[in-house]
């Protein structure tokens, strides 16, 4: 930035309300409650009208339901989905830092790796044999990238993450601290002790994704595990061995999936739930925090609680228990 009104209607596909000046400069983004003149922010939660009413923002962007709320004399852009406007003109005034191509000092990148046009290797990781970086791609530093990884296209993978044993689509993005291709926690028991099972397959993870850091990401035993195309994933996510997750899925923060479950597209998995293992989650399920998963769950439901259950079975229990202790503590009186 700086943008003009009329440059962040188009960045961010909105339209530009009728009395708003598109030569209006903006100089940042900012929260409706901080912020002030050559500012931005936007409404997106009816819940806070309120603060919306009384915000000093130069401009904001808002559904169009809300245009008659606005304070005086503030700028107003149109958008049927404002927190996805707002998110195309946040990442326009803080893009992801350039990088320059090359090598940089300190990095080891074996001679049998190939690194495509614009990449950047930073101080201290390690490139191994065979080793697929697709162009404008960003390996941070201290990261390990195994023998016959492959890596897509403007990729970037921060600091401190290994990576082995892994197909990489393109635009992924991995965060600090994570670990992918590990071996899986396969064994077989034994009144002697425990037998390791080798784990022989790789993960895949498709274009588009998001994985938090400090994330565990287990190789397959046989087949592999597999990440669906536009996927994000939160911090501290652990994905066992032979786990497929589909497309277009969102795993919140301490979540656990065990071996050889399957979800399929368009799932929503609260943080802190966990799942046992060979389980099958239908396309479109919602699964709420700290829920546990026990058997599979079918297309379209919210399952609730521990172990979990359908929704709306879970609150009528939850108020069947309310009205026998209501009537447990009237009849103690």
């Amino acid at each position: 930035g700086p943008f003009s009104l009329g440059q962040l209607a188009e960045i961010g596909l909105a339209d530009l309300h009728e009395a708003a000046d598109p030569a209006l400069m903006i100089s940042d983004v900012a929260p409706l409650s901080t912020a002030g003149q050559g500012e931005v922010s936007f409404l997106d939660n009816p819940k806070y009208v309120a603060q919306f009413r009384e915000s000093r923002a130069q401009a904001c962007i808002i559904a169009p339901k809300f245009a008659g709320k606005a304070p005086e004399g503030m700028a107003l852009l149109l958008s049927a989905n404002p927190y996805k406007s707002y998110a195309l003109i946040a990442q326009a005034f803080y893009p992801r830092p350039e990088f320059a191509e090359g090598v940089a000092q300190g990095a080891c990148v074996a001679a049998s790796a190939s690194l495509g046009q614009g990449t950047h290797v930073a101080a201290g990781a390690w490139i191994g044999e065979g080793v697929e970086i697709g162009p404008q791609s960003y390996i941070g530093p201290n990261s390990v990238i195994g023998d016959h990884v492959k890596i897509g296209s403007h990729g970037w993978i921060a600091a401190q993450v290994s990576i082995s044993h892994a197909l990489i689509g393109d635009r992924v993005s991995i965060h600090p601290g994570t670990r992918i291709g590990q071996d899986g926690f396969g064994f077989a028991p034994d009144p002697a002790g425990f037998v390791k099972v080798p784990q022989l397959g790789r993960v895949i993870i498709q274009d588009d994704c998001d994985i938090g850091a400090n994330t565990t990401i287990d190789r397959g035993t046989g087949p592999d595990t597999v990440i669906g195309e536009g996927s994000w994933i939160d911090n501290l996510v652990q994905i066992g061995h032979n786990v497929k997750i589909g497309r277009r899925c969102i795993i919140a923060a301490l979540a656990g999936l065990s071996g050889s479950v399957e979800v399929e597209d368009f799932v929503q998995i609260g943080g802190q739930s966990g799942f046992a293992g060979h389980l099958r989650v239908g396309s479109g399920a919602q699964i709420a925090a700290q829920a546990g998963v026990m058997r599979d769950v079918a297309p379209g439901q919210r399952m609730v609680g521990t172990p979990a259950v359908p929704a709306k079975q879970f609150f009528r229990e939850v108020a069947m228990i309310s009205r026998l202790a209501d009537r447990k503590r009237q009849t103690d009186e």
